[in-house]
Parts: C-alpha cells; structure tokens; sequence
C-alpha cells in the first residue's frame, strides 16, 4: 500500500497553465457538503475534472478533535489521488494555519470559504460573513502560507509550481450587491504579504452572487465581467455557478474550445458577454448528475455509475450517501437541451431505486437495469 507521503502533488497553477496550453479553461469540481468525498472527487477527476475540492472543514474542529479529521478528509493510499484542495471554514488566523500544516503532506493546496451563504456559518462569521472582514480574511492567508512556508512547503506562487513540494493558498468568494465593495476586498487581498512582497493568495474562485442570491436566480455575469477585468491579469480566476454543460456557459473565453463532439450554440443563442481573462470553471450540481461533465458528455454514462460504486467500496460512505449519488447520475442533466436531459433510470425506476436497503440490493437492481448488466464490482 502506498504511503501518500511518497506521492507527488501536482501545483493547482501548473493545472491552470496546462489548461492554457492547451487552449482551454480549467475544470474544477466544487466543494459540496457531504458530496465531495473520496469517491465522487475520484470519479469526476477520471472523467476530465482536472482539480477536486473538499467540502468545507471546520478548521478548529480539525484541530481539536481526531475523529473530525479522520472522518472530513479522507484520501487514497492505493495509488495517486486526485489533485485535491482542502477547503476550510475558519475565522482566526491561527486555527486557519495550523489545519492547514495538518493536510499540507495530503493536498494540492488549501481554500478559505468566503462565500457559504447559510445562516448557521454567517452567525459564527464563517462563509460569507468573511466578505465584511476583508483584513481578517488577509491575515488568515497570510499567517496559514507563512505557516506553511516555516513547514518547509513551497509557497512561491509561479515560482514554485514545477516543485514536488509546492502547495498553493486560495479563497472562494461571493460578490456584493455594491461591486464596489467586492473590488476594495480582492484588491485588499492581493496586496503584497508582508513577509514574501508577493500576492498572499495563488488564484480565486468567484461565485458572482450575492450572500442573499438564491441558487435558482442566474449569476451576475457583468460582474463576473468588472472582476476578471480588473483582476485577471493579477490572479488566475474560477467561475462558480451555473456552469451546466460546456456548450452553454452564459459567456465566451478566446481560450475555451469546444470539441467536436460539443459543438458550439448556434449563432442566435450566443451570449454577448465576453470574459477573456477567465482562467477556469467549478461546477457543483451538474457534476452531481453529470460526473463526466467536462469530458463533453451531454449526460452521464453507465460507466461513470460503475467507476463511482468501484471507488465508493474501497472508500465507503454513508449508504444513503451513496443512494443520493447514484439517484442523481441516473436522473436527467441539467443542460438546456434534449440531450443533455437523457436518463439513465425513468421516474418509476428512480422511485424503486430509492427504495434499496443497502448496497447489495442496490447493486442487485442496477445489474438488473442497466443493458448487458454491471462489470464487475470490486472490493
């Protein structure tokens, strides 16, 4: 069994420049509470999602508390993981860093949540409460990279992307309702660190809604639009939000290319927005019933079902869990077209599907749906 310690992490911005190179955008999975465990974040990085992240931690529980850190983050000793990002909820600089030091030898890199919108994070200045703190948001990636540099992990942004040892520090935004105040916290976050004369975070991922923007309202692309403007050349940027299939992203990017089996809209569907310093995409629900999203399949196909349920035994989770997961990849995609609708189960077949007990029942009934059956599941 391999010993992750001996494994080598890839650096997030070495992902974003292969991207570039390769004429596209980066393509990330987002951190989902109870779904982006081990499992799924296998499944989608098989299916082209080249950076995973973690559902938000509670970094002082993750301090205090082993059985916190053993049930929140979990990772693959039987081979290479996915280039994976542990994301954290915190409000002191120093429980920040020291969670941090915790999964450095385990992860890519780490995130502060800035942007989780739910009361109970907003009441004890977690999530998006963090975007009225700007200074102490600064401090937290300031003493969490300075922590890390004193662990002996490189920290050098660009300069250290090609080392085995290089980690990377980074947040995840929403935006406020007065952009002005959005721009005074990215500009206050990338002011150069104190200790380094660099900026204190490697990249930023912006979810171009508000803290009171519901999920069903579409995100604010003119802001998305200002952001990338103004920051785009400072910092590699992600969008979160309605990021559905990959032909039929609410904008256009010079450096986002579709391929021949995606081809793009037609002309009279073609937004007028246009985002040229975009640096990546994460996705959420549509990776939940799409896990082969980016690898331009308009709906999810029989053998991602098999890879999650291979993946799913080595790396158990909650059978409910696991019940939810495979609900959502046999129900229709969150596309706009036809194709993107098709489903792997019917409304009738979905509704017994739910109805399985444990996991050799719904095995059992997956074998018995799909056409030709399951391969082999391996424990």
């Amino acid at each position: 069994m391999a010993n992750p310690l001996d494994q080598e992490f890839i650096h997030p911005l070495k992902l974003f420049d292969i991207a570039k190179n390769e004429k596209r955008l980066l393509y990330t999975s987002a951190p989902m509470v109870r779904y982006s465990k081990l499992a799924f974040r296998q499944t989608v990085h098989h299916y082209g999602t080249d950076l995973c992240w973690t559902p938000m931690i509670l970094a002082k529980e993750f301090n205090r508390n082993k059985f916190a850190r053993d049930s929140d983050f979990t990772i693959s000793t039987a081979g290479p993981q996915p280039p994976t990002i542990v994301q954290f909820g915190a409000n002191v600089p120093k429980e920040l860093a020291r969670a941090s030091s915790l999964v450095a030898p385990f992860a890519s890199g780490v995130d502060l949540n800035c942007g989780c919108p739910q009361s109970w994070a907003c009441s004890s200045t977690l999530g998006a409460a963090l975007m009225e703190k700007r200074e102490l948001v600064r401090d937290m990636v300031i003493e969490t990279r300075e922590q890390l540099r004193q662990d002996g992990w490189d920290v050098g942004l660009e300069k250290d992307m090609n080392s085995t040892k290089g980690r990377s520090v980074s947040i995840k935004i929403r935006v406020h309702k007065d952009l002005r105040k959005t721009i005074d916290f990215i500009t206050a976050i990338l002011s150069p660190s104190p200790h380094s004369g660099t900026r204190p975070i490697d990249f930023l991922t912006i979810h171009p809604r508000t803290r009171q923007t519901p999920s069903s309202t579409p995100i604010n692309v003119d802001s998305l639009s200002i952001l990338t403007s103004t920051f785009g050349s400072e910092v590699p940027i992600l969008l979160s939000g309605d990021v559905f299939t990959l032909d039929s992203l609410p904008f256009t990017s010079p450096i986002h290319t579709f391929t021949s089996s995606s081809p793009p809209p037609p002309p009279e569907t073609t937004t007028t927005h246009d985002i040229p310093k975009l640096s990546g995409l994460m996705s959420a629900r549509a990776l939940l019933a799409n896990p082969a999203l980016f690898s331009s399949l308009h709906s999810c196909p029989w053998e991602a079902v098999e890879f999650f349920l291979n993946k799913t035994v080595k790396a158990p989770m909650p059978f409910k869990l696991v019940l939810h997961h495979i609900s959502e990849m046999c129900s229709p995609g969150m596309g706009p077209s036809q194709r993107d609708k098709v489903a792997l189960l019917n409304r009738q077949e979905r509704a017994e599907l739910m109805r399985c007990g444990d996991m050799m029942e719904l095995i059992d009934f997956l074998e018995e749906k799909k056409p030709g059956g399951l391969g082999r599941i391996y424990g």
